[in-house]
């Protein structure tokens, strides 16, 4: 529990737009549940939210301590009222949650403060009451995978050290079976193969490059990929990466000549379609370890899915995510 003491300047003011200034972290709509279930009192007693403050007024704000930080980036997840997540697993370790296209992953993709998705899962366990980040000296729940900020699908998130520690090696480690759905322009031939080249990644216009040589700088990239169904000049393909480099799939498809469905950069947003993002989804994830998993061995030969991906049900409504 904290007090406040009203001053002189402070007088005359509500105590919602009061509790605004004083404690920006806490959410308007928490603020008033707090005053509602007296958590926020002034001068011992209950008060409302329009109650006109006066000098000399003490509040008592039983709230937690976090709240009374200074706002930064760290703490976005204090502003999230309602965390909006799809789970698709979680269990005491790690949780992996199905992003939509058009969320931002971190911060620095250019997304609002605390609407991200880590902001999103953050806030998740801090209600839950799994994480408490008065008791931490360092660790915060984070994420283990990147995903576009227009791609959609699986992202992971850690909740203990230890867990993004084996994560974060497995993944180096190529352990981790990621797969894909896509919609590209035509039909790739042959209907099931391997894309292979060199990519390259120009970080001052944000975007990469392919080419069939070696060339400096340049990393080599692969994406198995078989054709599910083609019709009107689209194709679905399932794509599984053996190489992650950024835009892999992007751009490979593009350099075959069979650019992604609305993908503005590296293909064209073809305006008959209406889309204003690419159609790719990272839908399926697979734990294929081939050392030893330690506190997630258990996850070893699992693999998990999203309950659905909208553009396979808009483009072809007859085939099911299988």
């Amino acid at each position: 529990m904290k007090e406040l003491t009203i001053g002189p300047n402070d007088a005359g003011q509500r105590l919602d737009r009061f509790l605004a200034k004083a404690v920006p972290l806490l959410p308007a709509s928490l603020a008033q549940k707090y005053i509602r279930l007296k958590r926020i009192k002034r001068n011992g007693a209950r008060a409302e939210r329009d109650t006109r403050l006066e000098a000399g007024d003490v509040l008592q704000l039983y709230i937690n301590d976090e709240f009374f930080d200074t706002p930064r980036q760290e703490n976005a997840y204090l502003t999230v009222v309602k965390p909006r997540l799809t789970i698709v697993y979680e269990d005491d370790n790690l949780l992996l949650a199905d992003k939509r296209p058009g969320l931002a992953v971190h911060p620095h993709d250019g997304a609002e403060y605390g609407r991200t998705l880590i902001d999103q899962i953050q806030a998740y366990l801090y209600q839950k009451g799994e994480w408490r980040p008065g008791r931490e000296n360092a660790f915060a729940p984070a994420l283990c995978n990147r995903i576009d900020r227009n791609t959609g699908g699986i992202v992971i998130a850690a909740k203990n050290a230890e867990a993004l520690r084996i994560l974060n090696q497995k993944i180096r480690d190529r352990e981790l079976e990621k797969t894909y759905l896509a919609i590209v322009e035509g039909t790739p031939r042959p209907r099931e193969g391997a894309l292979t080249g060199f990519l390259f990644k120009d970080a001052v216009k944000n975007r990469v490059f392919v080419t069939d040589r070696p060339q400096p700088g340049a990393k080599t990239c692969r994406t198995d990929y078989r054709v599910l169904e083609s019709r009107n000049g689209l194709s679905l393909v399932e794509c599984r990466l053996i190489t992650g480099r950024t835009h892999q799939i992007r751009a490979q498809f593009a350099h075959a000549g069979h650019p992604l469905l609305g993908d503005g950069k590296y293909g064209k947003l073809d305006k008959k379609y209406g889309r204003s993002y690419q159609a790719l989804y990272a839908y399926r994830l697979g734990f294929r370890f081939t050392s030893d998993g330690g506190l997630l061995q258990y996850l070893d030969g699992k693999t998990f899915q999203v309950a659905r991906v909208d553009f396979v049900e808009e483009y072809f409504p007859e085939r099911k995510t299988e």
